[in-house]
């Protein structure tokens, strides 16, 4: 992977913000301008009562950072709880599922490299998803039994 040439100034306006595809999250590509595939890094924005997807990765360490408010995370079959500041890192055979089942917003920046430029939408042949998904991605962790996430369209 070839690095960057310079440097990129990314600037709070500089960023589109989309819903996720499977769980309708909140999310920004922070790096998507710069060209960089050597790491990814978005923000994402978990409304109350929320969860991402239950997924691992190929081969992309991704680190979980809490901007604000308190994140929770599963990682396996453990629970973390992570305080604003803190941060968890992830390898990528883990099977791993940010949520939100406070009554707050919470905001996490996560950064993954290498970057797997085969799942960006833009790559002429896609990966074997079952190797990101080996289980149901929707299905919410325990702690938000009773909830309904993504939110239903209508």
């Amino acid at each position: 992977m070839k690095p960057i040439e310079g440097h990129f100034l990314i600037r709070p306006a500089d960023l589109s913000w989309r819903l996720s595809n499977l769980m309708k999250v909140p999310n920004a590509d922070i790096l998507e301008r710069t060209g960089s595939d050597n790491m990814s890094a978005r923000l994402w924005r978990y409304p109350p009562k929320s969860a991402g997807t239950l997924h691992k990765h190929i081969r992309q360490e991704e680190f979980y950072f809490v901007l604000e408010g308190t994140g929770r995370l599963r990682v396996g079959d453990e629970t973390l709880t992570v305080p604003k500041h803190g941060g968890v890192l992830v390898g990528p055979d883990q099977l791993r599922q940010v949520f939100n089942d406070s009554d707050a917003e919470v905001l996490w920046l996560i950064i993954g490299a290498p970057e797997e430029t085969e799942l960006l939408p833009s790559a002429p042949v896609k990966p074997d998803l079952s190797l990101i998904y080996p289980v149901e991605p929707t299905q919410l962790p325990k702690e938000l039994d009773g909830e309904i996430w993504p939110p239903k369209d209508g």
